[in-house]
């Protein structure tokens, strides 16, 4: 899910294996930054439209993709075709140089993107689950450029992903990472490795330590 066309990206659309969906997030974003700064008419109501489009998703997030899929097509897409019609309307009249006027043309130009989440229930509409996701190593990143050799970068990478993996099981890294270590300490068998896993997790009371041959 991108926030639009960056030359890096775009080879990874070619031939249509890989289709892109744009991040309504990043059109509210910038159409806020506008708004925020000098509201209009024209700002408030794109604002307004984006925000009942969330409203909807808000009360069908969690439903199985079928219902979700349901609500977008009978609840979502009038609402969506006209907040185009307003962006192309509205857009046409505006110097192409005023701020709210690139913030329009930002989401014409990307608008199949954009659309893509109302033909497909797994989607989102935008990208702020995997972004919140990443955000507690992405913020220190630049303190990562200084690990001193690849293979402690290697490893650096590993231990932040069981970390965030652990935090969207809803479990204790530090408690998690301690008692894994432990038990592969104790030979605990290779067949059981999945329950291992932070999804499978289990206190060590509740998950005895292999005994020693």
């Amino acid at each position: 899910c991108s926030g639009g066309h960056i030359s890096g990206y775009n080879q990874l659309y070619k031939g249509g294996a890989i289709r892109e969906a744009a991040c309504l997030a990043h059109l509210r974003r910038k159409i806020f930054d506008v708004h925020d700064g000098q509201p209009t008419e024209l700002s408030t109501t794109a604002m307004a439209g984006i925000q009942a489009i969330y409203r909807i998703e808000e009360e069908i997030r969690g439903l199985p993709p079928a219902e979700r899929l349901a609500a977008r097509r009978s609840r979502t897409r009038p609402l969506v075709l006209a907040l185009r019609r307003q962006l192309m309307r509205q857009g046409k009249g505006l110097s192409r140089h005023a701020d709210i006027a690139k913030a329009f043309a930002y989401g014409t130009k990307r608008w199949r993107a954009f659309n893509r989440f109302l033909y497909d229930g797994q989607l989102e509409p935008d990208n702020l689950i995997a972004e919140r996701a990443i955000r507690g190593f992405t913020v220190g990143r630049r303190n990562w450029l200084f690990s001193g050799s690849f293979a402690a970068a290697e490893r650096s990478a590993v231990v932040l992903s069981i970390i965030e993996t652990c935090k969207l099981c809803g479990v204790d890294a530090e408690a998690y990472m301690a008692d894994v270590t432990e038990r592969i300490q104790n030979d605990w068998p290779a067949s059981r490795w999945d329950e291992l896993m932070p999804w499978n997790w289990a206190r060590r009371q509740e998950m005895p330590l292999p005994l020693a041959a």
